[in-house]
């Protein structure tokens, strides 16, 4: 492409100095203007292919780091991808340990709630029965106690009863009635 543009340059030069030397000008080797034009052309038909191939090899070196870069992107992309995989697994996988572990604490609080419940059940049920024994103790106390006064006022009242109005003789007779009437009572 630049070799074509500089063969028009040249030719267009030429066609300049055959213009001006018809007009009675200087001849068209004796312009500045020709000798940069054929300078131009013999620069590049010289050094046009070896300027070629650095320029190519150049492009070709930028075309391969390039490709190198586009690769190593790739790659980074593919690593990326398998590690957001890999944590996305990870966090399904703590998900649904999480949702184990409250499962699993839902199922031993039920547990335990149900075992405290039937163990306040049965302390409520000792603690009743507790109390009922205790208040049938407490009952067949009074009931003693209250016998033993009742016994003691009657004994009370019935040696008051007998010093005073009966005879000795009397009064023997009723203690030992008395006595044969308690036995079959208190037993």
């Amino acid at each position: 492409m630049l070799i074509s543009q500089a063969q028009a340059a040249a030719t267009e030069a030429t066609g300049h100095a055959a213009a001006a030397a018809e007009h009675g000008v200087e001849a068209f080797y004796e312009h500045p203007t020709f000798w940069v034009a054929i300078a131009f052309v013999l620069f590049f038909v010289l050094f046009g292919k070896k300027m070629g191939a650095v320029i190519g090899a150049s492009l070709d070196d930028r075309s391969a780091a390039i490709a190198n870069q586009i690769e190593e992107a790739t790659r980074l992309r593919e690593e990326a991808q398998e590690m957001l995989a890999s944590f996305e697994k990870k966090q399904h996988d703590a998900l649904k340990e999480a949702e184990n572990i409250v499962a699993a604490a839902k199922d031993e609080a039920e547990r335990l709630a149900a075992e405290a419940a039937v163990q306040l059940d049965h302390n409520l049920k000792r603690s009743e029965q507790m109390a009922a024994d205790r208040i049938a103790q407490a009952q067949a106390q009074a009931i003693a106690e209250v016998k033993a006064m009742a016994v003691d006022i009657a004994m009370d009242a019935a040696k008051r009863i007998l010093t005073s109005d009966i005879s000795a003789t009397k009064a023997n007779a009723l203690i030992d009635e008395s006595i044969k009437g308690l036995n079959g009572k208190l037993n």
